[in-house]
């Protein structure tokens, strides 16, 4: 998505590092596009997308907040191997990973309520985030060996650059209906978040340290209602987000000297970042309430009408995982190198290229042609099911009717 997600010039351990999906968080039949399940219910004379399965409206709102979010998280890419050479760039950098993955996950869990072991939505996670990990996971390491003639090793238990998304998505989905019988669900997300950043070995198989410490934003998605989205789209909301947004601005400049980074990707114990045990709570209590703040002020600006760019919300999915290709070759290439991309102007030139290509990305084009992965059928991998087969018939038939009728 990072990091939350990972950033774009290492892979790995070393600090500072960029799903981080969220948002996941992507297509309407997808993990990330916030909706449950494809957009089928289309009608004649309506744009794509403008409805929901059922034939529900889709809420402009949403999709526009994906949209802007993964714009955020490519930006946030494309700064990493230049932030280094500007304060205020890298202030900006800090207050986009403190709210831009918290954001994405939030929505995530908000469209995942409705996730129960029914058959088919098992294999809509099975088809929308297991098979793109599998393929991602293997299409990037092998991208790096074939532009820099390394050796890299594929590993499914390792999730490399922007996959880890994928795993926590699939681990939040998984465990939804815990979630939905727990009694006080985001305080229990909470204390496991707070534990894991005191566990340094939890090691790395999976991502699970993002995966628990990023938890409570997932499940605070399941516990909202749409009321709780209609607060912080009032007037006053947006108007009080400006001095809290430059107020944030402010301390990420004063704090570009004095904090880690890497306490935004939720990747390490606090051991891990050369802190004493006891940071760990703290910082996970800290950053919950500034990435709350943050992300309130984010939706309150959110357009919620239909713009130009409210469709490219449902292929969010798609400009998260192929970006990270466009990123790694220009690190590979060396081109973020240049001594003119380290000065304003390039910052500047940067950003908008990181922003025009992932809208790029997300275009019901590119969709058509990476359908494949991130979207498969792949009705011959399962077995059919009897009630499933019925609803069917009986969708079938009610059509039908109404056509007679």
């Amino acid at each position: 998505m990072f990091d939350a997600a990972s950033s774009p010039g290492q892979n790995r351990r070393p600090l500072p590092p960029a799903q981080s999906p969220a948002a996941g968080v992507p297509g309407p039949r997808t993990p990330m596009s916030a909706q449950e399940g494809p957009a089928k219910a289309d009608r004649p004379g309506e744009k794509p997308g403008s409805r929901q399965p059922g034939g529900k409206q889709r809420d402009a709102f949403f999709d526009n907040a994906k949209y802007l979010a993964i714009v955020l998280v490519a930006m946030g890419h494309s700064w990493e191997p230049l932030k280094g050479d500007s304060r205020i760039l890298e202030a900006v950098y800090t207050v986009v990973y403190c709210f831009h993955m918290p954001a994405f996950i939030i929505i995530s869990g908000f469209f995942s309520r409705s996730f129960d072991m029914r058959p088919d939505r098992l294999k809509r996670l099975i088809t929308g985030v297991v098979v793109p990990y599998v393929l991602f996971e293997t299409a990037y390491p092998t991208f790096k060996n074939l532009i820099t003639g390394s050796h890299e090793e594929i590993s499914l238990l390792d999730p490399w650059y922007l996959t880890w998304f994928l795993v926590a998505l699939f681990v939040w989905r998984l465990t939804t209906p815990i979630w939905k019988l727990v009694r006080s669900p985001f305080a229990v997300a909470l204390g496991i978040a707070m534990l894991a950043s005191v566990t340094p070995n939890i090691g790395d198989d999976l991502d699970l340290q993002r995966v628990l410490q990023f938890l409570p934003y997932f499940v605070l998605g399941l516990c909202m209602k749409p009321e709780h989205f209609q607060r912080v789209r009032r007037r006053s909301v947006r108007i009080a987000a400006v001095p809290v947004f430059a107020a944030a601005l402010a301390v990420g400049w004063w704090a570009v000297p004095r904090m880690n980074t890497a306490w935004f990707y939720h990747r390490d114990a606090a051991q891990e970042l050369g802190a004493p045990w006891w940071c760990g709570p703290v910082m996970t209590l800290a950053l919950m309430g500034c990435s709350l703040l943050l992300t309130a002020c984010f939706y309150s600006w959110v357009p919620r009408r239909r713009t130009w760019f409210t469709a490219l919300g449902a292929g969010t999915l798609y400009g998260y995982l192929l970006h990270g290709f466009l990123v790694k070759f220009a690190d590979y290439r060396g081109l973020f190198d240049h001594a003119r991309l380290h000065q304003p102007l390039g910052e500047i030139l940067v950003t908008l290229l990181a922003g025009a290509a992932v809208t790029l990305l997300c275009t019901k084009p590119v969709q058509r042609v990476f359908r494949f992965a991130m979207e498969p059928r792949m009705e011959w991998a399962f077995k059919q099911d009897a009630a499933e087969l019925a609803r069917r018939r009986g969708q079938k038939e009610r059509e039908r009717e109404k056509v007679s009728a």
